[in-house]
C-alpha cells in the first residue's frame, strides 16, 4: 500500500473551515450574519433568557406543593379483571406483570362491572360497586395492609 492508494474513513466529515475567504462560502462573516450579539466572540444567551424582560418561571406565580410522603396510587377499573381465568387469585404480582400497576404502587379496585368469572382478588382498596361487582359472580375480595 503506498501513500497515495490511502483514502478517508467512511463517515468521517471534514470540520468548516470558517473565515478562508470568500471564495470558500463561509468567508468574511464567518456564516454569522452581519453584526449582534451571535455574531460577537462568545456571543449568543442563556436559556431561559428573554431578552431583559422579567423570564416567563419569574414572572408567574408560585403555587401548590410536592407531597413527598404521598403514595403513588394506581386505581384499576373491575373491567380489567375479565381478562384473567376462571378461579385466578389475582393479586399485585400478577397485576404488575400484565402492566396495570407498577410494583409499590397502592391498588384500588374501582368501578361497576358484570364480570362472568369468580376470581380471588388481592388489593389495598376496592369501591363498593367493585365489591360488589367481584362478589356477585362468587368471587371474593382480600384487602391487604399497606407497607409502612
Amino acid at each position: 500500500m503506498q501513500l497515495h492508494e490511502l483514502k478517508k474513513p467512511e463517515g468521517l466529515k471534514a470540520r468548516k473551515r470558517l473565515g478562508r475567504g470568500n471564495a470558500s462560502g463561509t468567508g468574511s462573516t464567518s456564516g454569522k450574519g452581519h453584526k449582534g450579539q451571535k455574531a460577537r466572540s462568545g456571543g449568543g444567551v442563556r436559556r431561559g433568557f428573554e431578552g431583559g424582560t422579567m423570564p416567563y418561571n419569574r414572572r408567574v406565580p408560585k403555587r401548590g406543593f410536592y407531597n413527598k410522603w404521598a403514595k403513588d396510587t394506581c386505581e384499576i377499573n373491575v373491567r380489567y379483571l375479565e381478562q384473567f381465568d376462571a378461579d385466578k387469585v389475582v393479586d399485585l404480582d400478577v397485576l404488575a406483570g400484565c402492566g396495570l400497576c407498577s410494583k409499590g404502587e397502592t391498588v384500588r379496585i374501582i368501578g361497576k362491572f358484570d364480570l362472568t368469572k369468580a376470581l380471588t382478588v388481592k388489593a389495598h382498596k376496592f369501591t363498593a360497586g367493585a365489591k360488589e361487582s367481584i362478589e356477585k359472580c362468587g368471587g371474593k375480595i382480600e384487602e391487604i395492609g399497606f407497607d409502612k
